[in-house]
């Protein structure tokens, strides 16, 4: 327990940090992601037939690898932050966001065999996770539709863009994910109404039948810091 709670407080440092230093704030993801990455591989694995049938999430080495993929693709959206300050182009960025889409996939897979171990898994989690999956997954199709014109092929990404907003219809409740989402949602449906019009009146191209559609190339540039244990002794003295 007091693992996992180290590893929450060097994310939320990192959080803390990320306005004002891009480059520490994915460090101390990284090594948030190794902290539950060691819980889940190392700690919690020897101590599960020493466990009661119940016992709290965070006893779960399902839980913590969930956690070690969420920092993960936390520290990936920090270097797609500075990537897109930097300038980069939208090919490159819709890789890297679909790498951390491809961070959530995995962590919802592993949340999701993780429920059958324990039950008592907020299902809030899920939805905090499924929301910022499909919100990178929208921003890697809007960066791809924009590569895809610059290249000439405007039909095709018409189609990118409409499929991103077909599958981008799921809400989240929370107020401040909504609001996020709405903002990604408005931005497309401003650039699909863009393309479409161009199309209408300048090239005249087919948009393609979805299953003919390209996907990003996931591309992955964050690992977790594997954690090293530290023994810190101290001489105690008794009064006798």
């Amino acid at each position: 327990m007091t693992l996992f709670l180290y590893g929450a407080m060097i994310r939320e440092r990192a959080l803390q940090v990320l306005s004002t230093d891009l480059a520490q704030s994915a460090t101390l993801l990284r090594k948030a992601s190794g902290v539950y990455h060691y819980l889940a591989h190392e700690v919690l694995p020897p101590l599960q037939t020493a466990f009661p049938p119940e016992r709290p999430p965070e006893a779960t080495s399902g839980v913590s690898s969930v956690m070690s993929l969420i920092c993960l693709a936390d520290a990936q959206a920090v270097t797609v932050r500075k990537a897109e300050e930097n300038g980069n182009t939208g090919r490159l960025l819709a890789k890297l966001h679909y790498g951390v889409r491809e961070f959530l996939v995995e962590a919802i897979g592993v949340l999701h065999l993780a429920t059958k171990e324990c039950k008592d898994i907020s299902s809030a989690l899920l939805e905090f996770i499924s929301s910022c999956k499909i919100l990178h997954e929208m921003k890697s199709f809007k960066y791809l539709a924009e590569g895809l014109r610059s290249d000439g092929q405007i039909g095709t990404a018409i189609g990118v863009l409409q499929r991103a907003l077909a599958n981008a219809k799921t809400v989240p409740r929370e107020e401040s994910w909504r609001l996020v989402s709405n903002q990604v949602i408005d931005d497309l449906t401003q650039l699909l109404r863009k393309y479409e019009h161009e199309n209408d009146f300048v090239w005249h191209e087919k948009v393609p039948k979805i299953d003919e559609l390209p996907f990003p190339q996931a591309v992955n540039v964050v690992s977790f810091i594997p954690y090293q244990p530290q023994i810190w002794e101290r001489m105690l003295v008794f009064k006798i």
